[in-house]
């Protein structure tokens, strides 16, 4: 199976209620909007997600007390990372593959709402 294809119709669901929220507000918000959007849109499409995930983090099995949360993470399977930049940093692509390694999900999807059309703000990572 091309490792391109993993997941491919739950990421297009995902792509298409991102579309909707871009469209109805636009660029230029803050980033909690657009995830708390997103979260409705999904919702109303019946895609069962997880926002706001809190993960515990663990150092050779002892435990740091250090948590982090993932914007959404889309039917176990597909994490999403939100951001409101002027442009992606391979610093973001970094850390949601650093994301995907510890969900153990094999697919993500950064996703900057902060352009005029979205399709150029979304970039997909397959591990």
């Amino acid at each position: 199976m091309n490792k391109n294809l993993i997941e491919s119709d739950l990421t297009r669901e995902i792509i298409g209620a991102a579309i909707e929220v871009h469209r109805y507000w636009g660029p230029g918000l803050i980033e909690s909007i657009y995830e708390k959007s997103l979260a409705v849109e999904l919702e109303k499409r019946a895609i069962p997600f997880q926002r706001q995930l809190k993960l515990k983090l663990t150092y050779k099995g002892i435990d740091l007390n250090e948590d982090f949360r993932l914007d959404l993470i889309v039917g176990d399977k597909v994490v999403v990372e939100l951001k409101v930049v002027r442009e992606l940093a391979p610093i973001f692509e970094a850390q949601l593959l650093s994301y995907m390694r510890l969900t153990q999900c094999r697919v993500g999807l950064l996703i900057n709402f902060n352009v005029p059309v979205l399709k150029d703000g979304i970039k997909r990572l397959v591990l």
